[in-house]
C-alpha cells in the first residue's frame, strides 16, 4: 500500500494524457453576472490544462498566497495523485453568497485510472474582483481544508513463464522470484523503482512513485500487463490530518502472465556457455524463428559481425552470379581493394575453392565481393535479412518501452574499398547475436526468414510477415558451405557428436590494443563471432554467439559455445 500527499518535494513532469470536456449548456455567459463569467473562464481552463489563464482569474489577495508556478504544479500533483484521466464540467449553477464569497457550483465528473470516478461539485469562490482560490480547488470533491491524498493498493503480479509453462518470474513486485536462479533474469529483466523519465507515464496508469515496476526486459516491456491496474482509495483529508474522506475507491485487477517462446534447458545453457563474459548468445527455432533462448548482450549491443556476415555478403554474390562454389581463387596473403591492402586473418595464406576460401574464412577472396556486388544490391540483401528494421520480439505497441537497438549497415557505404570492408564486416555493419541467429535461421529454412518472436500469446506477437531472403538452392548451396566450415576450416570446434553443425566463425577487428598503437603490427582489440544450425540436414535450432573483448578468434572462443549450446538441445 503506498501513501502519497498532494504536495510532494520535488516536481514531477506530468501531462495529462486524458479526454477532457465542458459542457456549458444554457449558462453559457450570463450577463451582469461577473462571478459566473470568471468561474466559466477558469474551468474552461483548466479544461484546455492552460494553467496560466486559470492563475489569471484569482484576484489580486489569492495571487499573493500562491505564485503561478506553484499554482500550476499544485494542479499537476493532484491530477498525479488521483492518477486522472478524464474531466467532464456540468452546466454551471446560479451563483450563491457563502460569508465574504460568492460561490458558483459546477457539477464535475473526474475519471481515475486507479479509484474509479470521482462525481462532486466544484464550488468555486468569486470575491474582490476574482476568484477566491484555495488549495482545495485543486480536484473536485475537496472542501476548505482538505488535500488530496491515495492509498495504492497493487495487484498481485502475474508471472513470466516459459513456453513448457515452468516460471521464469514469479511473486509479488517486491519479493520476485526466479526458479531457474540468474538464468532467467537475462530474459525476464528486473523489478525496482522506476527512472524519472518513466514517472509521468506510470503516474498516468496509477502507480504511484516508488511502486515497484518492471525495469528492464520483459519486466519492462510488459509490465502493465504483468501488473494488472492498481487500486485503492482517493480521499480528501484534513490539512491538520484529524480526519479524512473517500472520495472514490476501486479494487486492484490481477495481471496476466506472459508466456514466452523459451526453453529453460537452452536458457541455462547459453547463460552458462557465456560464463558471464561480456557479449550475449541467441538462440531461435529453426523453422518459426521464435526464440528459445536469449543471454547476456544478446539483442542490446550491436557491434561489427566480423566473417558471419560473409554469409550476407554469399547470398548477394551467388544471387547476382558474381562467384559460384567451384570458382578458384589465387592463394595468397591479401588483397588490394581500392587502394588499401586487406589481409587475411593472422597474415595466413588461403584460396583455393570459393568452398574452401569460405571454409577458411579468406578475406582475399571476400573483399573484392564488395565492388563486384555493388552498394545498392549488398545493402538490400542484408536488408532483406533484417538489417536496419526494428528488432521483432513482440508486438509493436511494446517495443516502446525498451526499444532494442536495430542491427544496421549504411545505405550509402562508401568507396570500393568500403565496399570490401563491409563485405567482410568490418567498417560501418554492426549486429547483435539475435541478428546473426536469424541470418542463420534464415538458410536454415530454405531461404525464409521468420519474425524473431520470443512470446507465445498471439496478441503480444510481432506483427512481422515471413520474407523469403533467398532461392532455395541458394540456401542450399549455403548449407553446404557453412557444413564445410565445421567439417574441415575455422569452424571445427563447434562440432557436437549429436547432428551434423553449419555454422560461419567471425573475429571483428576493433582497433589497436592500449599501449601497442606505435608497434609495427599492433596487437588488435578481437570481438569473437559464430553463426551456426543444427543439425544441417534437418535444422532444429540456430545460434549467435558474440564475445566482445575476446581472448581469441571466433572460432577458438564463440565456436565452442554454440556448440555446447546446440548440445544441450538436440
Amino acid at each position: 500500500m503506498q501513501r502519497r500527499r498532494r504536495l510532494i518535494t520535488r516536481a514531477l513532469p506530468l501531462t495529462i494524457v486524458a479526454i477532457i470536456a465542458f459542457a456549458l449548456g444554457a449558462s453559457a455567459g450570463s450577463p451582469g453576472s461577473p462571478e459566473k463569467d470568471a468561474a466559466e473562464r477558469f474551468a474552461l481552463a483548466w479544461a484546455n490544462k492552460d494553467f496560466g489563464a486559470m492563475y489569471r482569474e484569482l484576484n489580486e489577495a489569492s495571487r499573493r498566497t500562491v505564485s503561478r508556478a506553484d499554482f500550476a504544479q499544485a494542479y499537476r500533483e493532484a491530477a498525479e495523485v488521483a492518477t486522472l484521466r478524464t474531466l467532464v464540467f456540468g452546466e454551471l449553477g446560479d451563483p450563491d453568497d457563502e460569508g465574504s464569497a460568492t460561490v458558483v457550483p459546477i457539477p464535475a465528473e473526474a475519471g481515475t485510472v486507479a479509484f474509479g470516478s470521482v462525481t462532486a461539485e466544484l464550488k468555486v469562490p468569486y470575491a474582490e474582483g476574482g476568484i477566491a482560490w484555495h488549495p482545495s480547488l485543486v480536484f473536485p470533491g475537496l472542501e476548505m481544508g482538505e488535500q488530496l491524498e491515495n492509498r495504492v493498493d497493487l495487484a498481485p503480479r502475474a508471472p513470466i513463464l516459459a513456453r513448457d509453462g515452468t516460471p521464469l518470474a514469479e511473486g509479488a513486485a517486491t519479493e520476485r522470484e526466479h526458479p531457474l536462479g540468474g538464468a532467467a533474469i537475462d530474459v525476464t529483466g528486473e523489478v525496482g523503482e522506476a527512472a524519472e523519465e518513466d514517472l509521468a507515464a506510470l503516474a498516468r496508469q496509477g502507480f504511484p512513485a516508488g511502486a515497484p515496476v518492471g525495469v528492464s526486459g520483459l519486466e519492462q516491456a510488459f509490465n502493465r500487463r504483468l501488473a494488472g491496474k492498481p487500486g485503492g482509495s482517493l480521499l480528501a483529508v484534513a490539512t491538520d490530518n484529524s480526519s479524512a474522506r473517500i472520495l472514490a475507491q476501486a479494487e486492484p485487477e490481477p495481471g496476466a502472465p506472459v508466456k514466452t517462446t523459451i526453453d529453460p534447458d537452452l536458457q541455462q545453457a547459453a547463460v552458462a556457455g557465456l560464463a558471464g563474459r561480456a557479449g550475449g548468445v541467441a538462440v531461435l527455432d529453426a523453422r518459426n524463428g521464435d526464440v528459445r533462448a536469449l543471454a547476456g548482450q544478446a539483442f542490446s549491443a550491436p557491434q561489427p559481425p566480423g566473417s558471419t556476415f560473409k554469409t550476407v555478403t554469399t547470398t548477394a554474390a551467388l544471387e547476382k552470379g558474381v562467384v559460384s562454389l567451384d570458382d578458384e581463387f589465387e592463394v595468397v596473403d591479401g588483397v588490394n581493394v581500392g587502394g588499401r591492402f586487406i589481409s587475411n586473418a593472422n597474415g595466413e595464406l588461403c584460396g583455393g575453392t570459393f568452398r574452401e576460401a569460405f571454409a577458411e574464412s579468406c578475406n582475399a577472396d571476400f573483399a573484392p565481393l564488395g565492388p563486384e556486388i555493388g552498394n545498392d544490391d549488398l545493402v538490400a540483401t542484408a536488408e532483406r535479412f533484417g538489417f536496419n528494421s526494428p528488432v521483432t520480439l513482440y508486438a509493436p505497441q511494446f517495443v516502446a518501452a525498451v526499444d532494442p537497438p536495430e542491427s544496421t549497415i549504411p545505405t550509402e557505404i562508401g568507396e570500393e574499398v568500403d565496399l570490401g570492408v563491409t563485405a567482410i564486416g568490418q567498417g560501418e555493419v554492426l549486429a547483435t547475436p539475435l541478428q546473426m541467429a536469424s541470418v542463420a535461421q534464415t538458410i536454415a529454412n530454405d531461404g525464409v526468414r521468420e519474425p524473431t518472436s520470443i512470446v507465445a500469446n498471439r496478441k503480444l506477437r510481432p506483427q512481422a510477415k515471413s520474407e523469403r531472403v533467398m532461392s532455395r538452392q541458394i540456401a542450399a548451396e549455403l548449407t553446404e558451405l557453412m557444413v564445410g566450415v565445421v567439417a574441415g576450416g575455422t569452424g571445427f570446434a563447434a562440432a557436437i557428436p549429436e547432428a551434423q553443425v553449419a555454422g560461419k566463425t567471425g573475429t571483428a577487428e576493433l582497433g589497436p590494443k592500449p599501449g601497442t598503437e606505435e608497434e609495427e603490427e599492433p596487437e588488435q582489440i578481437k570481438d569473437a563471432w559464430f553463426t551456426a544450425f543444427a543439425p544441417a540436414e534437418n535444422p532444429r535450432l540456430t545460434v549467435g554467439v558474440l564475445l566482445i573483448e575476446a581472448e581469441a578468434a571466433g572460432g577458438e572462443v564463440a565456436a565452442p559455445i554454440a556448440g555446447q549450446v546446440l548440445s544441450a538441445g538436440l
